[in-house]
């Protein structure tokens, strides 16, 4: 069977440790996480954890069957297939030489992106969208000399009524 992206969305203890198990379940079977975000959510005493990874459609339900056993794990949900809104951030600084800034700010502000710091020589920017959008822009300032990039990682909520 074909591998494919899945977005899984997991509640958990807030609690030291809990992320240790959580990818180490994934490092001991060999699995890869593409992307991941944690943070708390409205109760203190719980974080979601956003994880992208591949897998086949059996592989992915045995990752979730051994989630699902981890004592700090409330509740594991498969985004994939599901209606979500995905949100992802990244810092680009850019190769600013004079006669590409305007060209450099042009892009910026199609991608609804904006410029956090200034410096001689380079720009930071910050942008936030799904990955394609972000793939999309760094594609067209890849060119003008990316020099560093950092992204957030995916985050992720399912729509309501499906919608």
């Amino acid at each position: 069977m074909e591998e494919q992206r899945h977005l899984l969305s997991i509640l958990v203890d807030n609690e030291p440790g809990v992320l240790s198990r959580i990818t180490g379940l994934f490092s001991g079977r060999g699995y890869n996480i593409d992307s991941l975000s944690v943070a708390e959510t409205t109760e203190p005493n719980v974080s979601r954890i956003t994880m992208v990874t591949h897998g086949s459609p059996g592989i992915i339900e045995q990752i979730k069957k051994q989630l699902n056993k981890l004592i700090n794990v409330i509740k594991v949900t498969d985004l994939t297939g599901m209606h979500y809104v995905l949100r992802e951030m990244t810092l680009i600084k850019v190769h600013a030489k004079q006669e590409n800034r305007a060209e450099i700010l042009r892009i910026t502000d199609i991608f609804r992106g904006q410029v956090v710091d200034v410096g001689i020589d380079h720009f930071t920017i910050e942008v936030t969208g799904d990955t394609e959008k972000l793939t999309a822009i760094l594609n067209l300032l890849k060119p003008l000399g990316i020099r560093e990039i950092a992204r957030t990682g995916c985050i992720a909520l399912p729509r309501e009524n499906g919608k």
